[in-house]
């Protein structure tokens, strides 16, 4: 289950609430008690690392984009070589 963050337009009460997809958004602010709550857009705060993920599982070769290990993929872009005229 997602973690939604909410903040009150009344009292500007910051909250997060662990909710299903199907549940319908919070209204009442627990702070102030008026139906003034609003779901904010927020990113996840964290990202999957280690083994059992795809990123490190299912990737190969220069495609692997892992926190620190440093590795760059190949950038060398391919010349044609230069005909004279």
């Amino acid at each position: 289950m997602p973690i939604y963050e909410y903040q009150c337009n009344d009292c500007e009460h910051e909250l997060e609430a662990l909710q299903a997809l199907s549940e319908a958004p919070l209204l009442e602010c627990p702070a102030c008690g008026k139906p003034a709550l609003y779901k904010k857009v927020s990113a996840a705060a964290f990202r999957l690392k280690g083994g059992g993920w795809y990123e490190t599982d299912f990737k190969t070769g220069n495609k692997r984009n892992l926190a620190g290990d440093g590795a760059k993929p190949d950038t060398k872009a391919d010349k044609k070589p230069e005909t004279a005229s």
